[in-house]
């Protein structure tokens, strides 16, 4: 019997996000427009994210994965989207992710107090099972910006070699958010297109 079941996508924020800024709206409008059912949440005190209680509510807002479930994070919601991956205990492969200036590897240009360098350490430093993680996630995409203040280019490699993640980098877009007026983000929602393979 062919899979008819809704194709889900979950958009997941950065530090200090919200589900309202920069593409994300647009991007929910024209994912629906596609048919696809689409999450955006609002994250646990995104001014200072932690492990724990990002994927606690990653799990409570997705419930079960199937191979119709869909992810796309910016920045840290990147991370989250991998370490709940991580904490998964099924074997439900699903339908792919796309990173939006993730990393793994290092920040530049924060940590000027306490709390932000307590808030690195603990993303930058948290151990990661990624041999689980792809073994619920076979096909990725990591976008990254040639200009991006905040996440170095030399971060892609963690998602090569960890992830197996295609790779693309866009030229001048800075951290891809709404505070450099980046309002809509086109090749993202190609690529979670060339994905779902609609």
């Amino acid at each position: 019997m062919p899979d008819h079941k809704l194709k889900r996508v979950f958009i997941i924020h950065g530090w200090d996000g919200n589900p309202e800024e920069g593409w994300f709206p647009w991007l929910k409008r024209e994912l629906e427009l596609l048919g696809f059912e689409v999450c955006i949440p609002q994250m646990p005190n995104a001014a200072e994210p932690r492990i724990v209680p990002w994927v606690k509510a990653l799990e409570e807002v997705v419930g079960d994965l199937d191979n119709q479930t869909y992810f796309i994070g910016h920045s840290m919601g990147c991370q989250a989207i991998v370490r709940y991956l991580a904490g998964n205990q099924s074997s439900v492969v699903i339908g792919g992710a796309v990173f939006v200036a993730g990393f793994f590897t290092r920040l530049t240009n924060i940590e000027n107090n306490d709390l932000e360098k307590s808030v690195v350490k603990e993303w930058l430093e948290t151990s990661l099972d990624f041999d689980r993680v792809r073994s619920h996630l076979k096909s990725s995409w990591a976008v990254f910006s040639d200009n991006d203040p905040f996440v170095p280019l030399d971060n892609q490699k963690a998602f090569v070699n960890e992830l197996g993640s295609s790779v693309l980098v866009e030229h001048d877009r800075q951290h891809f958010s709404g505070q450099t007026s980046t309002f809509d983000l086109p090749i993202v929602k190609d690529l979670l297109v060339k994905l779902a393979g609609r």
